[in-house]
């Protein structure tokens, strides 16, 4: 059973909405508990999975930092980590906004992981697959319907 309700991506707003998470959220990578959290945040953009930002108090992992950053119109300028979990490293797999647009100050400093580069990911009692494609960091999660962005050919829409 679920404790998530059905949501539809495509009835998500654009520009995107911030939300505090409810549900307990766990992220493994390898054997080793890399997160667990209840006091994360969501975004949720039109056609897209919801992302997680997940605050830094409740990491376990390293973070190193990586090469590159990115912008985004709504939240500003991310930079990127290596996860180290013991002895397994997932190469930039993980994101945050040190200081993000006034609409989204909530999760400054909070980290975002991209779910393909863990083991395991669980919000609530659901578990997590990758949004479609590389360059998108949502997480599915069974309770989604509607088209969901990042396949070949949906990138700009």
């Amino acid at each position: 059973m679920s404790d998530m309700p059905r949501e539809n991506v495509q009835s998500y707003p654009r520009p995107p909405a911030l939300q505090p998470v409810p549900q307990c959220i766990s992220i493994r990578l390898g054997k080793l508990l890399v997160a667990d959290t209840t006091r994360a945040f969501r975004v949720l953009e039109t056609h897209h999975a919801p992302t997680y930002y997940l605050p830094p108090e409740d990491i376990h992992a390293r973070l190193r930092p990586a090469e590159g950053e990115s912008f985004c119109e709504w939240k500003g300028v991310a930079r990127y980590f290596d996860v180290i979990a013991g002895d397994t490293t997932a190469p930039r797999a993980a994101w945050a906004y040190g200081t993000p647009t006034a609409d989204f100050a909530a999760i400054a400093g909070y980290v975002a992981f991209y779910a393909g580069h863990m083991d395991e990911i669980r919000v609530g009692n659901l578990r997590v697959t990758p949004q479609p494609g590389s360059f998108y960091g949502g997480w599915v999660t069974p309770n989604l319907d509607g088209q969901i962005k990042g396949a070949a050919g949906t990138r700009h829409w």
